[in-house]
């Protein structure tokens, strides 16, 4: 991150030139030269033109933005930005800078490619659970489905781990995961969920009870002080307008209807999400570094494991 003394973010007229999302060519994007019926479900949808990818929704990353109360005095760090949705958001806050870490490196292309090109920005190539960022040098850290998809707890508490390390003391972290409920939901309908989730989606998908996360993030040495949630209805009309927009959810209702090979596997992304619907849920956790020796300590330093990428 940037040292103190260094220039703010916004330009002095707090214009944001940004790419417009819906007019990039999906042969842009991360994953346009997989095979429909293997790419990550994720990518498959970003393929037809769908833009909003995090299980509770556009408004669910709004929501946990507002809970950040991200300011122009901010340091921020993204990890997993994905197609950059919810960088762009965070760009209208106008942080002091930001950086994001996302280890696919065409991914982290395509994001750098609908940000601002401003010195304070950049993205870079990396693993969440291994980077490079100074100890105490950031303010806000973001996340957005990237645990859920983790297939072992240690892999989890690394991630949550890196983040709690360059935070300051008493700074927030935010997460947008797929939670399972109710909390005393039987770990056989939890493991037959996680076995139905990732057989469509082509990505192993591990959601967590709420308190399973909050413990996840106390575990690190995070004090968890909000939590919020929307229904998982990814792929659901309404939700598609809300996320999209009108004219861009119909552009992905075609893409859908034209492709046999990407409509059956939406179809099966769909059916699953219904039959499980009672027992899944988009969520957020806001979570503050506390005080102390884990403060202090943090995660061991890291040598340059994140590449940055000019923008």
């Amino acid at each position: 991150m940037l040292a103190p003394d260094e220039k703010t973010f916004a330009s002095e007229t707090g214009d944001l030139q940004m790419t417009d999302f819906h007019s990039v060519q999906t042969v842009d994007l991360p994953g346009s030269d997989l095979d429909v019926t293997k790419m990550p479900g994720h990518w498959l949808l970003a393929r037809l033109c769908k833009r909003g990818l995090r299980p509770g929704g556009l408004g669910l990353t709004r929501a946990m933005l507002r809970h950040l109360a991200i300011g122009p005095a901010d340091e921020i760090v993204e990890f997993a930005p994905g197609l950059g949705v919810t960088a762009r958001s965070i760009m209208q806050r106008r942080p002091r800078c930001y950086m994001a870490g996302e280890r696919d490196a065409k991914a982290a292309r395509w994001t750098a490619g609908q940000l601002p090109s401003n010195p304070e920005i950049s993205v870079v190539v990396g693993q969440a659970h291994h980077t490079d960022l100074p100890a105490a040098s950031s303010t806000v850290v973001v996340g957005e489905a990237m645990l859920s998809m983790q297939t072992a707890e240690p892999k989890r508490l690394l991630i949550a781990a890196e983040a709690f390390r360059p935070l300051r003391s008493g700074e927030r972290y935010g997460i947008h995961e797929l939670a399972v409920v109710p909390g005393d939901i039987p770990s056989v309908q939890q493991r037959e969920i996680d076995r139905a989730l990732s057989s469509v989606i082509h990505v192993v998908a591990r959601p967590l009870t709420a308190a399973a996360w909050k413990t996840l993030l106390e575990g690190v040495g995070f004090r968890v002080i909000g939590i919020g949630y929307a229904p998982m209805h990814l792929l659901r009309p309404l939700r598609l307008i809300q996320d999209e927009g009108i004219l861009e959810a119909l552009r992905l209702a075609k893409n859908i209807m034209v492709d046999d090979a990407a409509r059956e596997r939406v179809l099966a992304m769909r059916w699953v999400c219904e039959r499980y619907r009672r027992n899944l849920s988009g969520i957020y956790l806001i979570a503050k570094k506390g005080l102390g020796p884990r403060a202090e300590a943090g995660a061991p330093q890291r040598s340059h494991s994140w590449i940055i990428l000019s923008i």
